[in-house]
């Protein structure tokens, strides 16, 4: 089978990170399932943007699927009683959505597995990000261990492989790299606090990089703010 036979699933969040992701993937050859979910976050908005994403990018195919793990609470991207925080924080941020990474995962390992696909594609970043534990390289290599251990398709020697292109890349790297490939960001949302018109608050962490990003890298922000 030639790679261009080859199948993945990508998740799509509709930012820009997981856009750059769906555009490495689909420059790799890959015929590429975009997976989304609606998990109650407030930047509800973002899902459109998935939409949009998957269209222009070509994907084979995108589904959003409804999880509840935004009801567990603790965090400020599902909990509305916790503001999203102005300013840069220590630590673990407040946006941090307990075991988001890990779930969403496992559901793109049970779509893979039910298409018969081995490859999963993920837009997490360990250089420019906001210190999330499920984004770090340690994690993603975990996951694929489980992901071989846990599966028909693994244990019958039809091993996964769970790919993080952007791993080690800064935000200014991501952005010069999408760009080469043609991605037009001013189809994604990555503010954590929208207003209802979807406008980028422009303080958020998420912004700030963002913003950061497009200046060191040299291209225009096409992003609307608030």
């Amino acid at each position: 089978m030639t790679k261009s036979d080859k199948q993945a699933v990508v998740l799509l969040s509709g930012g820009l990170d997981s856009a750059t992701t769906l555009a490495v993937a689909r420059a790799e050859g890959y015929r590429c399932h975009a997976l989304s979910f609606d998990y109650g976050q407030r930047h509800r908005c973002e899902l459109a943007a998935a939409a949009r994403v998957a269209e222009r990018l070509g994907a084979a195919s995108h589904r959003v699927v409804s999880l509840g793990i935004g009801e567990l609470g603790g965090s400020a991207l599902t909990d509305p009683a916790i503001d999203v925080p102005r300013a840069p924080t220590s630590g673990i941020p407040v946006t941090y959505v307990p075991a988001r990474n890990t779930v969403f995962l496992a559901v793109a390992l049970g779509q893979a597995e039910v298409l018969g696909a081995s490859d999963l594609f993920v837009g997490v970043n360990a250089v420019d990000y906001s210190g999330y534990p499920d984004c770090r390289p340690a994690f993603i290599a975990a996951f694929e261990q489980l992901a071989n251990l846990a599966t028909r398709a693994g244990v019958e020697g039809r091993p996964f492989r769970v790919h993080a292109p952007l791993i080690e890349l800064s935000k200014a790297a991501i952005i010069r790299r999408g760009h080469e490939l043609g991605v037009d960001y001013g189809l994604t949302v990555s503010c954590y606090d929208p207003d209802a018109e979807g406008r980028a608050c422009g303080v958020c962490d998420s912004c700030r990089l963002r913003a950061a990003g497009f200046r060191e890298a040299g291209v225009p922000d096409p992003t609307i703010y608030q």
